[in-house]
């Protein structure tokens, strides 16, 4: 199982970015996708999770101001980022909780991450 985020890079305050998590490996069907930060001397922050049944979910940091989605084919989750912020600076990874087929066991994977650098 792989995830791939892309979609980071540099922007303005007040600018957008949208992130992309492609989720690939057979048989696996992710339950919930997560999207994470990490800034430089912080703790790793959940920002937003998007589930199997299309509930959103977001930390309140975030909320109102980032939107999580899905594409099916392929299996790629999307993190819409607005009105960012310097404080928005950080690498972002993608998190994926799934099954393969009728296994009784939940997996855990993580993409490489994407750097997002807001400036003042």
């Amino acid at each position: 199982v792989q995830l791939q985020a892309s979609g980071g890079g540099l922007v303005q305050a007040g600018g957008s970015l949208r992130l992309s998590c492609v989720v690939s490996g057979s048989n696996f069907q992710p339950n919930v996708v997560g999207w994470y930060r990490r800034a430089p001397g912080k703790e790793r922050e959940l920002l937003a999770t998007f589930t199997s049944s299309g509930d959103a979910d977001y930390a309140d940091s975030v909320k109102g101001r980032f939107i999580v989605s899905r594409d099916d084919v392929p299996n790629t989750v999307y993190l819409q980022m607005d009105r960012l912020k310097p404080e928005d600076t950080a690498r972002y990874y993608c998190n994926a909780l799934g099954r393969f087929g009728a296994y009784p066991k939940t997996f855990e994977y993580w993409g490489q991450g994407t750097q997002v650098t807001v400036s003042s």
